[in-house]
């Protein structure tokens, strides 16, 4: 690799390694992260997320807020209702092995 295109690809993962911290900041908040997981199997609406969470109809919807900003959630509206689920389809198989290493399953008896 001639020194031009050792430079080019080092920017690249320069800006992949940023792009994968801002990420990282997001899934860093256990809520945002518990918000995500519940949302891995499809859509669900603001109060059903409140549930899931045990938080406040405005914690919940402050946290998608920041989420929706960053790309990782999308919603849609259907009259006063709003169901959001994962946008960035490279999150679900990360939430998917933090599930593996962080929740693993009883052992069998």
């Amino acid at each position: 690799m001639d020194e031009q295109s050792h430079a080019v690809a080092m920017k690249e993962m320069d800006a992949a390694a940023d792009e994968a911290a801002e990420v990282l900041k997001v899934l860093s908040n256990p809520a945002r992260l518990r918000l995500l997981c519940a949302l891995l199997p499809g859509e669900l609406c603001v109060s059903e997320l409140e549930e899931s969470l045990g938080a406040s109809q405005s914690y919940v919807s402050g946290q998608l807020a920041r989420m929706r900003a960053e790309g990782l959630v999308t919603c849609d509206r259907d009259g006063r209702i709003i169901r959001y689920r994962i946008a960035d389809r490279r999150i679900a198989p990360i939430l998917e092995r933090l599930y593996e290493v962080f929740c693993p399953k009883p052992e069998a008896v």
